[in-house]
């Protein structure tokens, strides 16, 4: 097992009626500015239950943040926060709303003249604005970790930031939230908790047998609950085991000790910032093509995930790290969630010659885990999923 530090500040308020102990966790002298997204909040009633147990506390509202949070909408919040004198954040979405309310956490702060060399120069935030969630749709797991990426449509731009400045000071968590979400946003929920738990788990073993347990038991709640949660969303105990799944799969505790690969993912926020695809449906492209390209370097995982979590006995390593391959891609589609580019859009070709150039821009010659998957090995994966 590898050395690690591990400190996650982020206060945990889970379960029933937890939004009413809201105001209980703002500072009293705050003014705090509430950001919320395209409005569903207000139809589910979780506006009026954020309203109510903020009374008595000077709030502004800033709503629109757009799902794959747009820089230049969080730059008007930004002149909001400033203008007003906020002093405290509130975010009130999925990952999302919270991933730009960390961006308005650090730019609000940020001496510099441009915010988004925040992410340009990958500036790591020690010090944000404070702010908390509450958070209404399960997915990213953003509500507990120092993460998160904004989108930037004039250059068709999706970009990662971070610092332990950004983790929320608190997160309150009410699986009932989850009644009101439609099936394909709870799909996605799925699939994109399923690949970060994948993309910590799926290198190379290094003796992290803890870890490998934890992952391997939030993959088994994931597919348990799955069909559960979709079929009938009001189930609060299955909805309860998939937000907290959620928020386990990437609050940094399974990633301690083990290596992490994350190329999925710096290629499918491409394919977001590209044709506007939910940012877990594009994991679900990249995923099954990726390892099947790194096949010989991932196989002894696929193979430890296949009779682990999916009960494959037969065969040798080879084939239960294929039968993995496979195993995940139908899990997916039993989600309803496609997985091949040309599933969501008929321009895909030159995408991969373009992402390739893209990381090549940037300076990306070593990707993954042995930081060895180069811009032209991220064409080939893309244009496998094609």
């Amino acid at each position: 097992m590898n050395n690690f530090e591990y400190k996650n500040p982020t206060k945990i308020i889970f379960g029933k009626n937890s939004i009413d102990k809201l105001a209980s966790e703002i500072p009293a002298n705050a003014k705090v500015l509430m950001l919320y997204g395209g409005g569903s909040i207000k139809k589910n009633g979780i506006y009026d239950q954020v309203k109510t147990a903020l009374n008595g506390v000077a709030v502004l509202e800033f709503g629109g943040i757009p799902a794959n949070p747009e820089y230049d909408i969080l730059l008007e919040a930004l002149k909001v926060i400033k203008e007003e004198n906020i002093t405290y954040l509130l975010a009130v979405g999925g990952g999302s709303v919270i991933d730009g309310t960390k961006f308005l956490s650090a730019a609000a702060l940020y001496e510099g003249d441009t915010p988004w060399d925040i992410l340009k120069m990958s500036i790591r935030t020690e010090r944000g604005m404070p702010f908390g969630t509450v958070l209404t749709l399960p997915a990213t797991g953003s509500e507990m970790n120092s993460g998160s990426v904004i989108t930037r449509k004039e250059t068709k731009e999706k970009l990662a930031m971070g610092g332990p400045g950004l983790f929320p000071v608190f997160s309150i968590l009410d699986p009932a939230v989850i009644t009101s979400i439609p099936e394909r946003q709870l799909a996605n929920g799925i699939t994109d908790a399923f690949t970060h738990v994948l993309e910590q788990y799926m290198t190379y073993p290094v003796g992290g047998l803890l870890q490998d347990r934890f992952a391997e038991s939030i993959l088994q709640t994931l597919i348990e609950v799955a069909p559960k949660v979709l079929k009938d969303p009001t189930d609060y105990e299955a909805g309860a085991n998939f937000m907290w799944s959620c928020t386990m799969a990437l609050n940094g505790l399974i990633q301690q000790g083990v290596p992490g690969d994350w190329a999925i993912h710096m290629m499918g926020h491409e394919l977001t910032a590209l044709f506007g695809i939910d940012h877990a449906r594009t994991l679900a492209v990249i995923a099954p093509s990726h390892y099947k390209y790194n096949f010989e370097a991932k196989k002894e995982k696929l193979a430890q995930y296949a009779e682990r979590v999916w009960n494959v006995t037969e065969g040798n390593i080879d084939d239960k790290a294929y039968a993995a391959i496979a195993k995940t891609e139908a899990f997916f589609k039993s989600l309803g969630i496609d997985t091949k580019l040309s599933d969501y859009t008929s321009e895909y070709e030159g995408t991969a010659e373009n992402i390739g150039q893209r990381f090549t821009d940037r300076g990306w010659k070593g990707l993954g885990e042995h930081k060895t998957l180069t811009p032209a090995d991220a064409e080939k994966i893309v244009k496998m999923a094609y």
